[in-house]
């Protein structure tokens, strides 16, 4: 059975799909078509830390699902900007988890990835499948990937009016 190893970039995903269709993506949805017939050996949530309730209730949704939270603390700059991505840790992760893994499932558009994609996939013979929205994935990640899945259909889910 294939070992599975996730890397969902939480703020890219989120951004992106709320960009692109107006919807929240759908975790459970995803896993079931990502983990089927295979067998999962770790799951990793990247996500920033603005301590809000509705964020830790989410977190906590994805606990329960076996995802492990890692946040980094939100940064607000003084000239209005923020910072809060994982790109770094993420990568060392993948590099970590490779020898454990026949497959890494990276949820992220983000082309920074690229790189550790492509070495991932070389030296350490490891297959990367990519989930990201279509027209807010960096072409350069997608094809580094072994095959790339859009986001789309079952794995959005309606943003309730407020």
């Amino acid at each position: 059975m294939d070992r599975v190893a996730i890397f969902a970039d939480v703020q890219n995903i989120y951004y992106t799909v709320k960009q692109q269709y107006r919807c929240h993506f759908d975790y459970g949805a995803f896993l079931k078509q990502a983990m089927a017939n295979r067998m999962l050996v770790k799951a990793f949530a990247y996500a920033t830390d603005k301590g809000d309730q509705r964020q830790k209730t989410f977190q906590q949704i994805l606990e329960r699902m076996g995802f492990e939270i890692k946040l980094t603390p939100f940064l607000q700059r003084r000239d209005g900007s923020a910072k809060g991505d994982w790109d770094v840790g993420i990568a060392l992760d993948m590099l970590e988890y490779a020898k454990d893994v026949e497959t890494m499932v990276l949820v992220s558009g983000d082309g920074d990835f690229a790189a550790v994609v492509e070495k991932v996939i070389q030296e350490r013979k490891v297959s990367v499948e990519v989930y990201g929205v279509p027209d807010l994935t960096a072409s350069s990640l997608i094809q580094a990937a072994t095959c790339f899945h859009p986001i789309q259909g079952k794995m959005l889910l309606s943003i309730p009016a407020s």
